[in-house]
């Protein structure tokens, strides 16, 4: 059974082979979108070869529903938007798949049905299939290359839907099984560094001591210090002193 919550159909119109099916339906699969439609396969339906390129995303695969035509494939859709990296001598709005994806959220709130069609590997969707379509795709590419593969137009779209709809860490820290290292850590750190250094003689001349010792906490509180960071440099700098008392 599809996954509950609202999300857009993606329609892959005319597929040649089935291991792009079984790509594209990975890359859905990889953002959380399991409604797949297909327009007359070329090599027949089901296809072994889909369900082994699927890797995981079988489902999706037997799940998918299968038409004849584009116009059935939309017919229950209120809104369809068609993926295209060539200029067509039709008038519709162009959204990049980021605001396409951000449209879809809205419509799909307000009730509408939404479908992405994707176009063959040969030679992408034809003109009698976007004029079926109110808005077009197009994602930003090189000019002088623009052809993508079905999956791959399948996956850059997917991903704009699951950043539209998903919380998403934009940046995290693996902190490997510590804790950061809280500002009393920091602290303790500093003043054993500065016990030892003081000792060792570094702060000199005595006029510049005490800006060197405010470089050094300074120096300390910028640096992203967990708390087994800290402990090793407590033993680092507890064996260079071992090190220096046995005369070695």
């Amino acid at each position: 059974m599809p996954t509950p919550g609202l999300q857009p159909s993606f329609v892959l119109v005319r597929p040649q082979m089935g291991e792009n099916i079984g790509a594209a339906a990975r890359a859905m699969w990889n953002f959380g979108l399991d409604r797949m439609r297909l327009v007359d396969p070329r090599d027949g339906w089901p296809n072994q070869k889909a369900v082994v390129m699927a890797s995981g995303a079988g489902r999706l695969l037997d799940e998918a529903e299968i038409y004849d035509t584009t116009a059935e494939a939309v017919a229950q859709c209120t809104y369809v938007f068609a993926t295209t990296a060539r200029q067509r001598d039709l008038t519709k709005p162009v959204f990049s798949p980021e605001r396409a994806m951000e449209v879809t959220v809205g419509k799909l709130a307000q009730g509408q049905k939404v479908a992405v069609l994707f176009g063959p590997e040969r030679a992408g969707l034809e003109n009698d299939d976007i004029a079926r379509a109110n808005a077009i795709i197009s994602v930003p590419v090189n000019p002088e290359f623009p052809s993508l593969n079905l999956a791959q137009c399948v996956l850059l779209t997917g991903y704009e839907w699951r950043r539209q709809t998903a919380q998403i860490e934009h940046e995290v820290t693996e902190l490997a099984g510590s804790d950061w290292a809280t500002g009393q850590d920091t602290e303790s750190l500093a003043a054993h560094y500065e016990a030892r250094l003081d000792r060792a003689g570094f702060f000199f001349p005595e006029h510049k001591a005490e800006g060197m010792k405010r470089n050094l906490r300074n120096l300390w509180s910028r640096m992203p210090l967990t708390r087994a960071d800290v402990q090793m440099l407590h033993g680092v700098l507890r064996q260079m002193v071992r090190w220096k008392e046995r005369g070695e």
